[in-house]
């Protein structure tokens, strides 16, 4: 499994991209020599055009099958497919995408880029393999769809002219063992998947973009309508009074003071520049919300707080277009400077149906880091924002953030569908599903997010 090679001519650490660079028109620098013999000669592109018809205005993924690589370029007896390419339209994030939703990829995936910004060749970079446990629950129209595909977590490059890619399949085990057979196998239907975010979320009082309507945008803004107004970019934050006297508003008189946080400011799907035709039209709704899990993105932490919201478009697209989810499968999301973003289209104070911690989807939501935190620390910011959006969303259904409650499982790795399970009110993914989501180091600070939300509800 680690017998690749860790080095190429040229290869050197990857440039913080800038959010301003527009690549459809830039000269390409002269290309590396190609290193797998069988790039992919068939792309496709959607719904934007191809590189030779100018920059996409709406953004778009190029999907590139992978191909067997040549017996120069590996070593050993583990199979391996790869791509390498230096004549690609613009992209930001990359993933790695392949038939079987339930089928797991056993292996490595690793991947460099070439800037826009320098034109130099990053080094390589692992990506997330084991994406499985996302999604939505066994069972559920939006899991049963055709149109779902087994993928690795996204991975975010900057802007990226340039791919190079290799997958390997963990190493044939000694014979008579468990694991032999089956393990030594990559998933069929390997292909690369390149994001392009598209442009720039608006600003503030800027009239809507026609190029960014579509028949759901104007339901996904008045979805929010019972809180805020009309086409905002973000929905404000509100005092401890105010947030009681919406409360009173949303769902009549309380017989006891309400324990809920002060609302904070929340940047909506207008906000971030959601082109809402992606999506599945209508929204999905559970019952309640008795639980908030926790995740990580696993995107890297190569962006800065203002490529936010392009990351956020990129994952977007990368759960609908190469995933095949009907929106986003994160109810919120949160940046390292601790900026919180609606996720899935609905109402921020709805109880939205996500995909988010497979199994346990219904009576909770989802809330990602954007970022991976497997030994990177999350910032105080993100925590705090955590903890603030706990407060106030748990706080609308009477929930407490240092408690306990059952959710019934809808069928996963660790819990067996209709079990009901004991999970704490504001859980790390890992509790509902064996994974290493949310990374180590964010599961860590799950404790401190708790005993501040309860502060905010002034428990």
């Amino acid at each position: 499994m680690r017998g690749f090679l860790t080095s190429s001519p040229g290869a050197s650490s990857l440039a913080a991209s800038s959010i301003g660079v527009t690549c459809a028109v830039l000269a390409l620098p002269p290309a590396l020599p190609v290193t797998a013999t069988a790039a992919a000669s068939a792309s496709s592109v959607t719904p934007a055009a191809s590189a030779s018809a100018g920059p996409a205005v709406a953004g778009s993924t190029r999907s590139l099958p992978l191909a067997p690589l040549s017996p120069d370029r590996v070593g050993g007896a583990a199979p391996e497919q790869g791509l390498y390419r230096a004549d690609i339209a613009c992209f930001s994030l990359i993933g790695v995408v392949w038939d079987d939703p339930d089928a797991e990829l056993h292996g490595r995936v690793q991947v460099r880029t070439r800037s826009v910004v320098t034109g130099e060749w990053s080094g390589w970079q692992d990506v997330e393999t084991h994406n499985v446990d996302h999604g939505a629950d066994p069972g559920t129209a939006e899991r049963s769809s055709h149109r779902v595909h087994g993928a690795t977590a996204p991975l975010w490059v900057g802007e990226s002219d340039g791919v190079d890619v290799r997958v390997r399949a963990d190493a044939p085990v000694a014979r008579g063992t468990r694991s032999a057979g089956p393990r030594a196998a990559l998933p069929p239907g390997l292909r690369v998947e390149l994001v392009d975010p598209g442009d720039e979320a608006p600003t503030e009082g800027a009239p809507v973009d026609a190029r960014r309507t579509g028949p759901h945008t104007d339901a996904a803004t008045a979805a929010n309508a019972d809180i805020t107004g009309f086409g905002t970019t973000e929905i404000p934050e509100l005092g401890r009074r105010d947030t009681g006297r919406e409360l009173v508003r949303l769902q009549g008189p309380v017989s006891a003071k309400p324990h809920i946080g002060p609302r904070p400011r929340i940047v909506t799907r207008r906000g971030w520049g959601a082109y809402e035709s992606l999506r599945e039209r209508g929204f999905a709704y559970t019952k309640k919300i008795k639980a908030a899990f926790v995740h990580h993105t696993a995107s890297g932490n190569k962006y800065t707080c203002s490529q936010a919201p392009s990351v956020i478009r990129s994952i977007f697209r990368y759960h609908v277009k190469s995933m095949g989810w009907r929106d986003i499968g994160y109810n919120f999301l949160v940046d390292k400077c601790g900026t919180i973003y609606e996720g899935r289209a609905g109402g921020v104070a709805k109880a939205v149906l996500g995909a988010h911690t497979r199994g346990f989807n219904t009576n909770s939501m989802g809330i990602a880091v954007i970022g991976s935190y497997a030994a990177s620390k999350p910032s105080g910011a993100a925590v705090t924002a955590v903890a603030r959006l706990t407060a106030w969303k748990l706080g609308l259904y009477g929930a407490n953030p240092r408690g306990k409650t059952y959710l019934t499982s809808g069928g996963g790795n660790l819990y067996p569908k209709g079990k009901n399970v004991r999970l704490n009110v504001i859980s790390g993914h890992r509790d509902g599903f064996a994974t290493e989501c949310p990374g180590k180091s964010l599961y860590a600070k799950l404790g401190t997010a708790r005993s501040h939300a309860a502060r905010y509800q002034g428990r």
